[in-house]
Order: structure tokens, then sequence, then C-alpha cells
């Protein structure tokens, strides 16, 4: 039996060499009520509109599944039983038949066995604030480190010390692209942050970029690129700063932070917070779709050149 199972469409995408979209599965239990649900559809529409095939990662009955089918969206958005899993926590979950839904690090982590190139997700994780204290860095560097992956992202989660994880992502060589930006988006916030190595104005570039990266240099590292969000929530820096004091107090720490602060940020923004979470995951998957595409004919005009 195999141990990784993809769609039909996407069993069909990669048999004819079609752009693809890994997305978190994640996604699907990110916000209240059945938003999840729908903003992981729309996504995946979004892809197809654009010229991709979209392939949700997911872990069920003990086998890793690129691309889910209706029903299957259906039960994991619903199942009262599941794990939220990064890369480390994959093949536990498939010994003991558990239900796992991907971060963007479990994401990479599949694509990067499947060969998708591409993937799309609302924020990367990155250097924890009080790193000098206690070393809390995501795993989502290290796979990005290791995978070539193009990630498309509004930038790293807004409550992490996004300055230091800038400087990790250039230890790691991993380039940091801006989408029409000089800097990298800070999540709900469209400028401000640290300077990208590049700017692209155009998804060709981003491919030409990608390509020149795997195929010339012969990298095997992931890329990112920063799509700055459509709204910009510039007063969430005081809300993040007063989840960050009340976690500490409170002793939460690990991945329980990004749910606690996620939280905190929504109450005090009136849900504004949210709604501008959902655009940014439908835009981040839009353009990854775009790239993916543009990837296909650079790849195919530059290969016929070699």
């Amino acid at each position: 039996m195999s141990q990784i199972v993809y769609s039909a469409e996407v069993a069909s995408a990669l048999a004819e060499h079609r752009p693809i979209v890994a997305l978190e599965s994640a996604t699907l239990r990110a916000f209240a009520n059945s938003d999840g649900l729908e903003v992981a559809r729309e996504s995946e529409e979004l892809i197809r509109k654009n010229g991709a095939v979209p392939a949700t990662v997911a872990v069920t009955d003990g086998r890793i599944h690129v691309g889910l089918e209706t029903e299957q969206f259906e039960r994991l958005s619903t199942a009262t039983n599941y794990k939220k899993i990064g890369a480390r926590e994959i093949a536990s979950c498939q010994v003991l038949g558990q239900t796992g839904l991907t971060t963007i690090g479990a994401t990479i982590a599949v694509a990067k066995l499947t060969g998708i190139r591409f993937s799309a997700a609302s924020g990367l994780g990155g250097v924890h604030h009080g790193y000098a204290e206690r070393p809390d860095i995501s795993a989502d560097l290290g796979e990005m480190a290791t995978a070539p992956i193009l990630v498309v992202a509004s930038g790293v989660k807004s409550f992490l010390d996004v300055s230091a994880t800038a400087e990790v992502l250039e230890t790691l060589s991993i380039p940091v692209l801006g989408w029409r930006s000089d800097s990298l988006p800070l999540y709900y916030v469209a400028a401000g942050g640290p300077p990208v190595s590049a700017r692209v104005e155009e998804a060709r570039e981003a491919a030409a970029i990608a390509w020149h990266h795997w195929s010339t240099l012969k990298r095997s590292g992931g890329i990112l690129l920063g799509c700055p969000p459509a709204a910009d929530l510039s007063e969430v820096d005081e809300y993040i700063a007063d989840a960050l004091r009340a976690a500490r107090t409170e002793g939460i720490a690990g991945p329980a932070v990004t749910p606690f602060v996620l939280a905190h940020v929504h109450r005090r923004s009136e849900g504004r917070s949210v709604e501008a979470s959902k655009q940014l995951i439908l835009d981040n998957s839009a353009l990854a779709a775009e790239v993916a595409l543009a990837y296909s004919a650079v790849a195919h005009d530059l290969d016929s050149k070699e």
C-alpha cells in the first residue's frame, strides 16, 4: 500500500507536468465555525483560476494525502480528534493512525517528497522573542533550508522577532523576494519590515529567479516571496505587544503562543485581524499559482537554450 495518496486532480497534474501549489490543511481549522473550510475551498478555486492545480496536504488513515477530495475536506473540517502537525510529527501520525492537519513546515516537507515546487501560506514561522533566554525557532525555517520550494507568504508571523528571523533566513541562504516591495511584509502590515534580497514586479521575474537558483546554481533550498497584505492594520502592533506580555505572565510558550496571541489580537481588533488573515491567505494562493504557471514557461524556455 502506497504511503502517499494523490487526489485524481493532483495525480493527473503530476503526470502531465502541470504547475501545482501545495497548501497547508491547518487552514481548515484556523477560523471559527466553517470559515476555515470556506477559505480553504476558495484558495483552491483561486489557484485553479490562475492556471495551477491545488494540492492541500493532510495525514489520515496512516497515509499522507496530497490533494483532498470533497468528502475529505468535509470530514477534516469537522473532525474532533486531530493534531496540527509539523514535519517531525508526520511519521508518528501515520504509524499511530492519527489525523494530522499540516502546518507550512509539514507541507513543505511533503512537497519536497513529491516534486512540487510551490506553496502558499499565511505567514512563515521564525524566531520567537526572548530567544536569548529560551531558544525557540520555528521548524519552518529548517524545512525551507532543505527543500527547493518557493513559498508565498505575507512575511513572517507578526508576533515573532521578524528582524532576527530575517537574519536567520540570510544565514540559511534563503532568498527573500518582495512582491512589488522593497521590504518584507509584517503580516498585518504591508511595509516597514526588514529589506528583501530582491524586489520583483512580475510573476515571471520570481519564476526566473527560482529557476536560476535551483537549476543554474544547483541550490537545494527554498525561496520566500513576501506578498504585502491588502489590509494594513498598523494598530495590531500594540495588541501583539500586550498579548506577548500576557503570554509570558501566564507561562505560555512554544506552539501555544500562536493561538493565544491570535485570539488576543482578534478580540482587540474586533475581528478585523481575522478578515485580514482570510484575505491574505487567498491573495497568497492566487500569487503562488501565477508564479507556478510562469515557472513552467520559464523552465521550458531556459531548458531549451541549454
